[in-house]
């Protein structure tokens, strides 16, 4: 599931491959930029803003989010598609590599002096040059009230946190996702931890919270009805949302959680 880290990882990739290139080509497979052609321009820089992703050619950016399904693959030229094409949402192609982004659940053309109309809102990324833990904690608490699971989960709040581990620190702090914020104790560990979290894994391919590799990666995510690895207790499964974020998956140890 694409969260921070892995954006980061996409983002690193690409600036690694095809920063500072000339862009030879461009298809945008979209409707309302189909006539885009940056072919010609320079492709400055590809950098992640917790969950979004910002290609800066030229002039203008494409901002891009993977949502659920989408991701970024690099190809040398000939190469096969991992994936089928009529998933491919657009395509940069440089003398060297060929930049495709598949199932993208946005994909917009924005002048890049504007780009803060898409991605201003963020919050702290929790992987960029802009963290700052104290903003973050600052708007967390911002509405203690509200449930810290779908604190964490909001991007205005702190950027890069996602379904996956969102459910790991609540469930390493030994705290139910839908305990109040105002509740929750040394909220600042929390924050600590899920920016240390985000560093372990952002050079892994594969993620994990438990620090194995070869086989449980996750304390609870994913784990309903299995015993919690550290009491035995079932892992217990729900949704949680509100008015502003749509319901998720949500796994908690009814046991090592409170």
């Amino acid at each position: 599931m694409p969260e921070g880290d892995t954006v980061y990882r996409a983002a690193h990739n690409m600036q690694a491959a095809i920063a500072g290139q000339t862009i030879t080509k461009s298809d945008f497979r979209v409707p309302k930029y189909a006539t885009v052609d940056l072919s010609g321009q320079v492709l400055h820089e590809v950098v992640s803003r917790g969950k979004h992703l910002l290609h800066r050619i030229g002039d203008v950016t494409v901002h891009s989010h993977l949502k659920m399904e989408g991701s970024w693959h690099l190809y040398r030229h000939g190469s096969k598609w991992k994936r089928p094409a009529f998933q491919a949402r657009v395509v940069l192609e440089t003398a060297d590599w060929v930049a495709v982004g598949f199932d993208l659940g946005i994909l917009e053309v924005v002048p890049t002096a504007e780009e803060d109309e898409v991605v201003g809102y963020l919050g702290p990324d929790l992987l960029g040059p802009d963290w700052d833990a104290d903003r973050a904690l600052a708007n967390l608490r911002a509405k203690p009230e509200r449930e810290i699971g779908l604190a964490l989960l909001d991007q205005r709040n702190l950027a890069g946190i996602g379904n996956v581990y969102r459910a790991e620190l609540c469930f390493l702090r030994g705290v139910l996702p839908t305990r109040p914020v105002g509740e929750v104790p040394q909220l600042e560990k929390t924050v600590d931890l899920a920016r240390r979290l985000l560093l372990a894994n952002k050079d892994r391919t594969e993620r994990t919270t438990t620090g194995n590799l070869r086989g449980t990666t996750a304390f609870v995510y994913g784990r309903a009805g299995k015993p919690c690895l550290r009491c035995g207790t079932p892992i217990q499964h729900g949704m949680l949302g509100d008015s502003d974020l749509e319901l998720r998956d949500s796994y908690w140890c009814p046991r090592c959680q409170t």
